[in-house]
């Protein structure tokens, strides 16, 4: 470091080696650089305005920018006319380490802009990508190259392996790598700019190509990457839908119209790259047709042209791509193998010869197995026809369409004609929902609301098949059929097929109490014995009203082998009309009778009115009605009650008070009965008592005869047991007395043995501790031993007394040729004794 030394006149300042100061001259206003080493001695004109610094010092491949950098001419700073050094002001320079290799100073006014920088090495495949900041001329090539003149804003690449030298007039805008291009690989590239590549080809702005080639790829200033594409692969069963964008030629060489669709298959590459100019519309799989297969192409292509419109057959064994614009019509389908019961419904769609058969366009026929069905595309198949088997109780609907008749199939297996179809049988959607109630299995209301279950298959209703529906037994129902307006009666138990013109006559009867209308909805009808169930209102000729509650048996008189069956079915709400005519004479007969009468006589009374009364005076057995003929069997009254409130109390009072004078006979009867049962019973209670009593004595003799014995039993036990427990104990006492004394002594001896073990290892463990250190200190000695005697024997015996005698000899020399005869050095703290040596450290006069 520098050392200032300072006086009144000047200032000294001591400058190391590569280090400056910057000097002032306040009478000619120059400052001057003053480099190390060196003494300066600062008079009182000059002032220090910078320093001392280190100079600039740049190792090997290394640089530094300087701003407003002085002019050099021969290695010297170019002054002007009054000695200052000039500048480039506003300018930066960049020195480097080969043109700089000494340190520098900085002249007043240079700065440096950064620290100094190692040069940039450029690895291989990446670049630099430059910008020129200001128009400058370079040589590229060495020695022998060109001269490029760069103008403002032009770009280009430093491509390594390299180290690159900057300069002030470029700038880097980015690092750039390039792309690696592997198999199968493209770079998509753009053109930033027109320019003309490195192959010769003129690319203009916006243009995009491919880079096949694999490789590093460096792109240049004018490229612009985009992506880069894998190649798709094709395959025997995958090809490339393509399309393309503009007209081209393809990599294969093949001229491509703007528009055009095409495939790639593995027969041209293995891999396909799609180029620019063209689009990937998708993958297409390859069409397998196995010998059993068979598929239309729709809009074929023939020798390269697409017939639009056209359906050209193709069977297997084959394989084949479907090209742009194909498709298939039904897929791949197999062929039709019949079987015995199987058959399809085939039409022409133009005209052809079938064998020897001409068919015109819209002839239907069938084609009945077993056989294999060859397909043609000329022909449609409508559909494929199984023949139907049919029970002797299933039956379908046929429709001829040629004359539209319908008919129904029953009992055999049937295969339906070409001109013939199913037929659907649509029935009142009343009639339907108590079918489907039925195949449901829910339960159905007779006249009177009883229920009875139908069994009935639960499935929705197919409406080509002949619709039935099995009679209950002891039932009846009414088809109609609209065709010859006439109808049939079928008696359960039978099951009733409907044909194609029939339908059920709906059974709508009255219910509930009282009776209401259209309350069961049916398609059969019960014949009885049953029962229904009516509320009526009556008055009694002295004006009492009664609501009755009434129940008839019913049942109708059906003989099933006349042909008046159907009278039965005259009366269609024949549970209404029969109550309406019962309640009827009810009224009547209840009118002409007081009410006192009518509850002694109420049984009588309805029934004759209902039956009305024989010749003789009885009462009849039975009520027809002749229009439909059912039968009133029998009439249950099964409550009466009054209307109206007094007569309601009036009547209740009445029967409290039968109901308790009957009540209190049987109270006082049960009374009775029960003070004899009660007397009864004490006896034979004070009888058991005395016998427990008995008994209980006895027990209790026996319980104080074994209380004593057990007495006399625990007490010797206890004495015995204390004894016996006494002396084991004294025995176990003295028992561990003993033990107690042998494990103390051998305690003891254990003790003893221990502490003579432990006593042993601590001699032998410090007897093994000291041998070491003793072996050592023997081995150091030996060794200082050997040590001495070695140096002793090298240097010799001559040379140690040369080595003893050369200190006093010298020490004698240099008293002798400073002139003193004698000496005595001390450091002032030790004392010396000088009473008898003064005689010592005097010389005496040689002449006295």
């Amino acid at each position: 470091m520098a050392t200032h030394s300072t006086d009144s006149m000047a200032t000294l300042l001591n400058l190391a080696p590569y280090h400056y100061i910057h000097v002032r001259d306040t009478n000619t206003n120059i400052t001057s650089v003053v480099n190390g080493p060196c003494r300066f001695t600062r008079e009182d004109h000059q002032r220090i305005v910078f320093g001392p610094s280190k100079m600039v010092q740049l190792p090997p491949r290394t640089y530094v920018k300087i701003e407003n950098p002085v002019i050099m001419k021969d290695g010297q700073p170019v002054r002007n006319e009054y000695g200052q050094a000039k500048l480039r002001h506003g300018d930066t320079e960049i020195r480097l380490s080969t043109d700089w290799p000494d340190p520098f100073p900085l002249y007043y006014g240079e700065q440096l802009l950064d620290e100094v920088t190692p040069l940039r090495v450029v690895e291989k495949n990446n670049a630099l990508l430059l910008k020129a900041t200001r128009d400058f001329s370079e040589v590229v090539g060495g020695a022998d190259g060109s001269e490029i003149n760069r103008c403002a804003g032009d770009e280009w690449l430093f491509q390594g392996p390299g180290t690159y030298t900057p300069r002030v007039e470029v700038s880097i805008v980015k690092k750039i790598k390039a792309v690696v291009i592997k198999e199968g690989e493209a770079l998509k590239l753009r053109a930033r700019r027109e320019y003309t590549d490195p192959n010769g080809t003129t690319r203009k702005t916006g243009d995009e190509w491919l880079v096949r080639t694999p490789g590093a790829y460096m792109p240049s200033v004018n490229e612009f990457v985009l992506e880069l594409l894998a190649a798709k692969v094709v395959t025997e069963q995958i090809a490339l839908h393509l399309r393309a964008e503009k007209a081209f030629v393809d990599v294969y060489g093949i001229q491509r119209k703007a528009g055009d669709q095409y495939l790639i298959t593995c027969d041209q590459s293995d891999t396909h790259i799609c180029d620019v100019n063209e689009s990937l519309v998708g993958e297409v799989s390859m069409v397998s047709l196995s010998s059993r297969q068979y598929c239309v192409v729709l809009d074929a292509v023939v020798d390269g042209v697409q017939r639009f419109g056209t359906r050209t057959l193709r069977k297997g064994e084959c394989s084949f791509f479907l090209l742009p614009g194909e498709s298939l019509e039904n897929g791949i389908e197999d062929i039709v193998v019949l079987g015995e019961d199987e058959a399809l419904l085939l039409q022409a769609s133009e005209a052809f010869m079938d064998g020897e058969i001409q068919r015109q366009p819209g002839d239907k026929w069938l084609v009945v197995g077993p056989r294999d069905f060859e397909p043609n595309v000329s022909v449609t198949c409508l559909e494929r026809r199984s023949a139907i088997p049919l029970a002797s109780t299933e039956g379908v609907y046929v429709r001829d369409n040629r004359t539209g008749d319908v008919r129904k199939v029953v009992g055999e297996t049937y295969m339906l004609q070409a001109h013939e179809e199913l037929w659907e049988k649509e029935l009142p959607e009343e009639v339907e929902d108590l079918l489907r109630k039925q195949r449901l299995g829910q339960s159905y209301l007779n006249a009177n609301g009883a229920s009875f279950e139908g069994t009935y298959e639960a499935r929705a209703r197919d409406k080509t098949r002949v619709v039935k529906f099995r009679v209950p037994h002891n039932s009846a129902i009414q088809i109609y059929d609209y065709k010859t307006k006439e109808s049939r009666i079928k008696f359960g138990p039978e099951l009733v097929m409907l044909g194609p013109d029939e339908s059920f006559s709906v059974i709508r009867l009255s219910g509930d109490k009282p009776k209401r209308p259209n309350v069961i909805k049916s398609l059969c009808l019960m014949l009885g014995p049953d029962f229904m169930t009516d509320i009526i209102t009556v008055e009694t000729s002295d004006h009492a009203r009664l609501q009755l509650t009434l129940s008839y048996n019913w049942q109708f008189e059906a003989d099933k082998s006349s042909e008046k069956t159907s009278k039965i079915f005259n009366v269609r709400d024949f549970t209404g009309d029969a109550c309406k005519a019962i309640a009827s004479r009810v009224r009547g007969a209840v009118a002409s009778v007081t009410f006192d009468h009518f509850h002694k006589n109420s049984a009588k009374i309805i029934r004759a009115s209902v039956f009305g009364k024989m010749a003789d005076g009885k009462i009849g057995e039975y009520f027809k009605f002749e229009a439909n003929n059912l039968v009133i069997t029998n009439v249950d009254i099964q409550s009466v009650e009054p209307v109206d409130a007094e007569t309601r109390a009036a009547l209740q009072k009445s029967v409290q008070m039968a109901i308790t004078i009957t009540t209190n006979s049987q109270e006082a009867a049960a009374r009775h009965q029960a003070m004899r049962e009660d007397e009864q019973a004490k006896g034979m209670l004070l009888q058991q008592q005395l016998g427990n009593q008995a008994e209980s004595e006895k027990s209790k003799k026996l319980l104080l005869e074994l209380q004593a014995q057990s007495a006399a039993v625990e007490s010797t036990g206890q004495a015995k047991a204390e004894a016996l427990a006494r002396a084991e104990a004294a025995r176990i006492k003295g028992e561990a007395a003993v033990k107690e004394a042998e494990l103390a002594a051998q305690a003891a001896e254990l003790e003893l043995q221990t502490l003579r073990a432990r006593q042993a290892a601590e001699v032998e463990h410090q007897r093994a501790l000291a041998e070491p250190e003793i072996n050592k200190a023997k081995q150091l000695a030996d060794i200082e031993v050997q040590k001495f005697e070695k140096s002793v024997e090298a240097i010799g015996a001559e040379t140690i007394v040369a080595i003893a005698k050369s200190g006093p000899e010298m020490q004698a020399k240099l008293l002798q040729g400073l002139g003193m005869q004698s000496m005595l050095i001390t450091d002032g703290n030790s004392p010396i004794n000088l009473f008898n040596t003064a005689e010592g450290l005097i010389a005496k006069n040689p002449n006295a």
